[in-house]
């Protein structure tokens, strides 16, 4: 599903507007960011956490090359999805993402 599906299926479910749910939904996402980039915490109940994550400097293989490079430490954007949000997954997930494991 991408964006314009998902402005059609709130415009559907809320009654508005297609036009309407693009402007909610990019309100949204616009507050996430603007939200998350200055280091708060954005909790939506029931849904996730947007937060900023530390990842400290490391080293790193390049194999084709057989070189060893460092990578510098960085701030990246991550999404931790809530307890109910994995149970509503789950629950509708019959098969595994990857079902060839089966043939081998």
């Amino acid at each position: 599903m991408n964006k314009e599906e998902i402005v059609q299926e709130l415009a559907a479910k809320v009654r508005v507007t297609q036009v309407d749910a693009k402007k909610i939904i990019n309100a949204l996402i616009d507050t996430i960011e603007k939200t998350v980039s200055k280091g708060e915490k954005v909790t939506l109940q029931g849904f996730g956490v947007f937060k900023l994550q530390h990842r400290a400097s490391r080293t790193a293989r390049i194999i084709n090359e057989n070189k060893v490079i460092r990578l510098p430490e960085t701030t990246i954007p991550v999404f931790i999805p809530s307890k109910i949000f994995k149970e509503q997954v789950e629950k509708y997930v019959s098969e595994p993402l990857f079902g060839w494991y089966k043939v081998l």
